[in-house]
C-alpha cells in the first residue's frame, strides 16, 4: 500500500462542500471524501503550524514541552518508520517555516524538493514596482510588503505560478518518475491558503466579482470591525479563490494517480493544520499578537479541522464520529499500510471507531505552548463531540457550548449544564496526566471556575 499525505494550511472545514459548504467550488476534494471516510470531529492538538507538522509527523503532541521547535531527539517521525518497513519516502512542499534554518522537518526523507517563493521565503532579489493594495494598518506586519515580499509575488504571471499549483505539479512528476517503487509515502505540504491572499483576479472574480475597495490581503489578528463589511467579504473571497486554486491542484495530482494506475493501490489523506476567524465571535485572524494576557478561545472555526482518508480497504462516502487528532493520522495510515502502529506515542489509530462510536479518544484537547508566563491567559479547548468546554486556567470564565444544538458556539451554556463542564474538565485533566505534562502546568489548569 502507497501512502500520500496531503496537509494544506488555514484551510477552514466550512469552507469545502464535504463538510456542508454550499458556495465555495471544491470538487476534488468533494470527490475524495465521497470515495473514502470524512471525519467530523477532527481537532487541532498543538498549535499553530509548527508545532502541528510535530503532532502529525511524530505522533506526540508538543503544545506541554517544544512548541514552535524542529522535532526533539525521542521522536521518530513516520518517514522514518516507514522507511524502516522498505517504503521510498519524499517530502515535496512550499512551506518555508518548515525548510527554515535550524528546522528539520525534512529529517527521514529519502528525498526533499523545496518549492519556492511563498510568503517570506528569502528567494529573489531584484528590486519590484508593488502598490500595497490597501491602507496598510488593517495588515499584519505591513512593513515586509514595503520591499521583502512583493519580490515573490511579483514573479507569478500565470497560475501554474502560483505555490499550490506548483506543488502538486512537481508531486505529478514525481509520481511519474516513481512509479516502478514497489511501495513509497509522499508527504505534500501546501502552505495555501494561509494569507496572504492573492489568487490569480479570475478566481477571486469567481466570489467577488467587481469589487474595488481595499483588498486586505494579509489583515492583522485583532477585533472585528477595522474592516467595512464589504472588505472582509472581499477577503472571505479570496480566501475561497485560494482555495478553489489549491482544490484543482490537488484534482490533477488525484488525477496523475488513476492515470498512472496507482489509486487502487495508494491511500489518500488529506488534512490542515487550524482554521481562521472571518468576524466569526468578533475575531479577524487565528489568534490574538496583540492582547497576550487575555488570549483567543479556541473556537471550532479555527480548532476543528477537516480530515478525509480513502484507501482502497476503506468504506467509500462513509462519514465518521470518531474523535480525531493530528496525533492519530500516522498510526492511522500505518495500520491501513497493515503495519503495527506504534505504541510509544500520544497518537491512537481511529479504524476501529469507523463502524460507529468516538474511538478511542475520551476527548481531544487543543492547546498552544502551556508553558508561558503564569498571567498569559492561554486557553484551552476540550471536545468530545457533543460538548466543548473553553478553559483558561482560571484567568478567564471558562465557557461551554452545545455543538449539536448550536454549532456556531454561540450560547455559553455553563451556568445551566456545569455538569457536563466538570465532566469535560476532569477528562481533560486526565488527559494531561497521561501525556507526561509537567505538575506544575497541570495545576494551573485545575482550576474550573463556575
Amino acid at each position: 500500500m502507497n501512502l500520500v499525505l496531503i496537509v494544506c494550511d488555514t484551510l477552514r472545514r466550512d469552507y469545502l462542500g464535504c463538510y456542508g459548504n454550499d458556495w465555495v467550488q471544491t470538487p476534488a476534494l468533494d470527490d475524495l471524501a465521497a470515495s473514502g471516510v470524512t471525519f467530523e470531529h477532527c481537532y487541532v492538538g498543538s498549535f499553530p503550524t509548527v508545532p502541528q507538522r510535530h503532532d502529525l509527523m511524530c505522533s506526540n503532541h508538543v503544545f506541554h514541552t517544544t512548541g514552535w521547535a524542529p522535532i526533539q531527539s525521542g521522536n521518530t517521525p513516520l518517514q522514518q518508520r516507514l522507511q524502516a518497513e522498505g517504503y521510498v519516502t519524499q517530502f515535496i512542499a512550499d512551506h518555508a517555516q518548515l525548510m527554515a534554518p535550524g528546522m528539520n522537518y525534512h529529517m527521514g526523507f529519502d528525498g526533499v524538493e523545496w518549492i519556492r517563493g511563498h510568503i517570506a521565503d528569502r528567494w529573489r532579489t531584484e528590486p519590484v514596482d508593488y502598490t500595497v493594495p490597501c491602507d496598510p494598518s488593517k495588515l499584519r506586519q505591513p512593513e515586509h510588503w514595503v520591499e521583502d515580499w512583493p519580490r515573490n509575488y511579483c514573479a507569478r504571471e500565470t497560475e501554474s505560478d502560483w505555490p499550490s499549483p506548483k506543488t502538486f505539479r512537481a508531486a505529478e512528476e514525481w509520481l511519474e518518475r516513481n512509479r516502478e517503487h514497489e511501495k513509497f509515502y509522499l508527504l505534500i505540504d501546501t502552505f495555501d491558503v494561509h494569507e496572504p491572499w492573492l489568487p490569480p483576479q479570475h478566481y477571486t472574480e469567481m466570489y467577488d466579482p467587481g469589487y474595488e475597495g481595499d483588498e486586505a490581503i494579509y489583515p492583522r489578528y485583532d477585533h472585528a470591525g477595522y474592516l467595512t463589511e464589504a472588505e472582509l467579504q472581499h477577503v472571505r473571497g479570496l480566501y475561497a479563490g485560494s482555495i478553489t486554486m489549491m482544490d484543482r491542484a490537488i484534482g490533477r495530482f488525484l488525477q496523475k494517480l488513476e492515470d498512472l494506475g496507482l489509486a487502487e493501490q495508494t491511500a489518500v489523506a488529506f488534512t490542515s493544520d487550524h482554521g481562521w476567524y472571518f468576524g466569526e465571535h468578533n475575531y479577524i485572524g487565528k489568534h490574538t499578537v496583540l492582547e497576550p494576557k487575555r488570549g483567543w478561545q479556541f473556537y471550532d472555526e479555527v480548532a476543528r479541522v477537516p480530515l478525509i482518508v480513502r484507501a482502497p480497504n476503506l468504506p467509500q462516502g462513509l462519514i465518521s464520529h470518531a474523535l480525531a487528532q493530528p496525533v492519530d493520522i500516522a498510526p492511522t495510515l500505518m495500520e491501513i499500510a497493515g503495519l503495527e502502529a506504534p505504541a510509544d506515542t500520544h497518537g491512537m489509530s481511529v479504524l476501529k471507531a469507523l463502524g460507529g462510536g468516538k474511538g478511542p479518544r475520551k476527548v481531544a484537547v487543543t492547546s498552544p505552548k502551556l508553558d508561558a508566563p503564569e498571567d498569559q491567559c492561554l486557553w484551552n479547548a476540550i471536545n468530545d463531540g457533543e460538548w466543548t468546554l473553553q478553559h483558561a486556567g482560571g484567568l478567564a470564565d471558562p465557557e461551554l457550548y452545545h455543538i449539536s444544538e448550536d454549532p456556531g458556539q454561540l450560547e455559553n451554556v455553563i451556568s445551566t449544564h456545569p455538569h457536563e463542564a466538570r465532566r469535560l474538565h476532569a477528562a481533560y485533566i486526565a488527559y494531561l496526566e497521561q501525556i507526561g505534562v509537567r505538575d506544575d502546568l497541570i495545576e494551573r489548569r485545575r482550576p474550573l471556575d463556575l
